[in-house]
């Protein structure tokens, strides 16, 4: 998760793209021209569900036009050939200025 998270902040797609399952990895590209400046992680739990599947909750902060905002999501990731991959994640609603970048 601190992987991709950092990745983020440096707008690696390559590593976003390759962290990313098959099953659920977007088309290229992944930063438009204005993306999020990311100003902190904060990762709340970290929960194995069996040898190659967990979740990961975090909230990452971040700006867009000097607006603080947050990303609070509760992570998906699977062990394939001794790798981890994201699938996906469900976005926490509540404080109204969260949601995907």
């Amino acid at each position: 998760m601190r992987a991709r998270y950092t990745a983020f902040t440096l707008k690696d797609e390559a590593y976003l793209l390759a962290s990313w399952h098959p099953s659920s990895r977007p088309q290229p590209p992944l930063f438009d021209t204005s993306p999020p400046k990311w100003i902190g992680l904060q990762v709340r739990a970290h929960r194995p569900l069996d040898a190659d599947h967990a979740e990961v909750e975090f909230v990452a902060r971040y700006r867009i036009g000097g607006r603080a905002q947050r990303l609070h999501e509760t992570s998906r990731f699977v062990r394939e050939h001794g790798l981890w991959y994201y699938v996906d994640g469900d976005i926490h609603e509540g404080n109204g200025d969260e949601g995907t970048p």
